[in-house]
């Protein structure tokens, strides 16, 4: 007989992301399954194209996204586009120039100005990545636009990108609508002030609210066809820095904690606090086999060397940590008991590290269902046994102290960032 999972030491759980099952699921992997997709939902959008992400850069495949935007918005559709002024910054000509011919509307996410960010409060970024088109159709996940071949600062790439985003139907759609529309707004409301345009900023904000009124009506008068089976669990966790803090990480928590079998997570940037690391400690420990693919190739000081002090404690119980090797790992993913009878997946754009989880706008959707979690998991076993290296903690523990210097120094600046910034990890 099944008992309910057993919570172990992890004080006061957080109570479970707000679930529904009438969802409709895709897994996609890297920009070469995202990007016809998304091409195709926003060549036959009828009315509006929310869109936001860290990194638009129209590069190889990304000019695929691009040219879609414009395709939409000279047949009327009605385009908002917001990307991050660290990630994205001032698009390369001609894209900008294209775009507001077309009527493409775009807007940075806090532009850096000229003390960039020497600022602390610039630290806080945009780095959700969501699309929804006519209010009907969500893509979250962790790809960026820019091609899976291609990297900003290293050039062309052996291999592709590793990183996953899902396409969604279903009731979270018009909750992700809702954020995109309150972001969109609120730049607007910054920018419509410095030129003392507040009279019209009113009457858009209010022909907006009743648009979107108009939209709730129309599908929550929607029948479900007679016979339609019901769809899969999801629930949408948007982090920010008032109500929502620490939503996604009390997340990651709760599903450890309720672990019986196997957790597998699949994290670019691994720099996790002291609470879900005692969360992956003691599932190791009880009997969980706790699996972790990271980062294996340099690509960011303060991220990579940052990462490593935490291995030794998490080798130490028995966690495995496998390093993706061919390309760049950027996934921020997770499955809990795929095989079990109360699967939990997420795919979304949060780290499992202070910037993320701490000064980012992060979204991640939560899906529990044995078909999603049991594919993704199937993605995540064939990288680390095939794209993988398992580290050896002998060799951990043996590495020379020049890396172990580089490591620590890397450690004690975020730690001191975030002690600027007044946040405790």
């Amino acid at each position: 007989m099944n008992r309910p999972a057993p919570r172990f030491g992890l004080g006061r759980q957080a109570a479970p992301a707000a679930l529904s099952g009438d969802h409709r699921i895709a897994l996609l992997q890297g920009s070469g399954d995202l990007f016809p997709a998304l091409v195709a939902d926003m060549d036959a959008a009828l009315s509006d194209i929310q869109f936001e992400t860290y990194i638009f850069d129209c590069t190889g495949a990304g000019a695929e996204i691009a040219e879609a935007l414009i395709r939409a918005a000279r047949r009327g559709v009605r385009v908002h586009l917001v990307v991050d002024g660290v990630g994205t910054g001032i698009l390369c000509s001609p894209w900008p120039e294209r775009f507001e011919e077309a009527g493409v509307r775009m807007q940075v996410y806090s532009p850096l100005g000229p003390l960039g960010l020497l600022l602390p409060k610039r630290w806080r970024r945009l780095h959700r990545k969501l699309c929804v088109v006519d209010g009907c159709v969500l893509y979250c996940g962790g790809i960026n636009v820019l091609d899976d071949l291609h990297d900003p600062n290293h050039g062309a790439l052996e291999a592709p990108r590793f990183d996953f985003a899902v396409r969604v139907e279903g009731a979270i759609v018009e909750q992700a609508g809702e954020a995109m529309e309150q972001i969109w707004w609120r730049l607007q409301a910054g920018k419509d002030a410095r030129r003392h345009r507040l009279a019209d900023l009113v009457r858009d904000l209010r022909a907006a609210a009743q648009a979107r009124q108009a939209e709730r009506i129309a599908r929550e008068s929607a029948v479900t066809a007679p016979g339609e089976a019901p769809g899969l669990r999801a629930g949408l966790l948007l982090r920010d820095n008032l109500r929502n803090r620490s939503r996604i990480e009390r997340a990651y928590r709760r599903a450890i904690g309720n672990a019986r079998e196997e957790v597998i997570i699949a994290n670019a940037y691994f720099l996790p606090g002291r609470k879900l690391r005692h969360a992956l400690v003691l599932a190791a420990r009880r009997g969980v086999r706790v699996r972790l693919l990271l980062q294996g190739r340099y690509e960011y000081f303060m991220q990579y060397h940052a990462a490593r002090p935490v291995y030794g404690a998490l080798l130490a119980a028995g966690v495995e940590i496998h390093e993706y090797a061919p390309s760049f790992l950027h996934a921020k993913v997770a499955v809990v008991d795929a095989q079990g009878s109360h699967p939990w997946a997420t795919v979304g754009s949060s780290n499992l590290d202070p910037l993320s989880m701490l000064l980012a706008r992060e979204a991640n959707v939560v899906v529990e269902d044995a078909g999603f979690a049991q594919a993704l998991r199937s993605r995540l076993v064939d990288a680390m046994e095939h794209a993988g290296r398992r580290l050896d903690p002998l060799a951990y523990g043996a590495r020379p102290w020049g890396q172990r210097l580089r490591d620590r120094a890397a450690f004690a600046l975020m730690r001191l960032a975030l002690w600027v910034t007044g946040n405790r990890y």
